[in-house]
């Protein structure tokens, strides 16, 4: 174990038994943990998870320099540059793929959380030209609702996940299909049913699959994208005279349970929730509802901050504070509608000056480095 990694463990330790409360109240709580852990930087560092080009870790420079000087937390894996309109990205074959995943991860420190979206059916990054195998739709398995079909494509999904050494799945999408012509999730066939029950359901073993094979599924887009009539990639989705109670349903089950333990936020807006801003920079929702009520206690991700629904309103630096203000612990750059290679740079720097200025707790930095330490202590 290294130095820094001791020194964080007993951070979190410490964190962990005396809570974000306990620790912004105690006078001597900032220069302990500036003498014992990580710095601030190092901390918002591991809040990071960012996208890039390159197959090999010798064809991506920056996110190597981000993984080693500024203490990365996460990247994100795609197969299709949106900028560039080209399918070259990251993913080639399993052993190109596998191997640019350990090239990574030997220039960590903390190991580095990994992530893909691999749903199956439409959003498929790892598709059968590049020899992976063919994954339904969530559309398909929950049509046909046959349990031990999910199962067994979960399973699928996870081996083929874990054998390149990924250890996110941003998936199973859990919103319900309230709006079969929703451009994002019904017309894509993302969602299991219409149905909240099947939906969860369906998720629930979705995730046991994924758990078996040592993969981690996301339940998505918290609280609930299924009724929207446009896409939040191209700009805002308001929900206010659609979204239902029973699109909350799935959570709470699947919380209740267990069943999951990381959620990802939607970009969506809802005048009932706030009168301006999209559910993942409203603390009433992604702390209010997600933890206070639903008793969420795992690790919450923003979706792609790069997104229409929050570059076309918000500054990058307005967008960053609010996000970690509502409680995302995770923010996650796709850096793929936008290609950004000093985005990390630019995001600790943002969040770091808004902790010494006073416009962010350094608690809650804390809360959300003690979060993303304790589920990187558990892969």
């Amino acid at each position: 174990m290294s130095a820094r990694f001791a020194a964080t463990a007993f951070v979190f330790f410490l964190f962990m038994m005396t809570g974000p409360v306990a620790w912004a109240q105690d006078s001597g709580a900032e220069n302990r943990s500036e003498e014992s852990g990580p710095g601030l930087e190092a901390m918002i560092g591991q809040m990071m998870m960012v996208g890039f080009r390159g197959f090999e870790a010798d064809e991506a420079h920056w996110v190597v320099q981000d993984i080693r000087d500024r203490n990365l937390g996460g990247i994100i894996l795609f197969d299709y540059d949106v900028p560039n309109r080209r399918a070259e990205r990251n993913v080639r074959s399993p052993q190109q793929l596998a191997r640019l995943v350990r090239q990574l991860q030997r220039h960590a420190e903390t190991p580095l959380l990994v992530a893909i979206d691999q749903e199956g059916g439409r959003v498929n990054r790892l598709k059968p030209r590049f020899g992976f195998p063919e994954t339904p739709s969530h559309e398909h398995l929950g049509r046909i609702n046959r349990a031990d079909s999910t199962l067994h494509y979960a399973r699928q999904t996870g081996r083929m996940l874990a054998e390149a050494g990924i250890s996110i799945n941003f998936s199973p999408v859990v919103d319900v299909n309230v709006n079969p012509q929703n451009p994002v999730i019904g017309q894509l066939g993302r969602s299991f049913s219409g149905d909240a029950g099947r939906v969860t359901h369906h998720a629930r073993l979705t995730l046991e699959g994924f758990r078996e094979e040592g993969v981690w599924g996301t339940v998505k887009h918290f609280p609930g994208h299924g009724s929207a009539w446009n896409d939040s990639h191209y700009g805002m989705a308001d929900v206010t005279e659609t979204w239902t109670e029973a699109e909350l349903e799935p959570y709470r089950d699947l919380f209740a349970d267990g069943s999951a333990r990381l959620v990802m936020s939607a970009h969506i807006f809802n005048a009932d929730w706030h009168p301006e801003h999209p559910a993942t920079l409203v603390p009433e929702i992604m702390t209010g509802l997600l933890r206070d009520e639903l008793g969420f206690t795992g690790l919450l991700f923003s979706d792609d901050m790069q997104m229409g629904a929050i570059t076309d309103f918000y500054g990058l630096e307005q967008a960053l504070e609010l996000a970690v203000l509502a409680g995302i612990d995770v923010l996650v750059f796709a850096n793929n509608s936008v290609y950004d290679p000093e985005i990390t740079r630019k995001a600790i720097a943002i969040l770091s000056a808004a902790v010494e200025e006073g416009r962010i707790p350094r608690a809650r930095i804390e809360q959300a480095y003690g979060r993303i330490m304790a589920f990187k202590a558990r892969m």
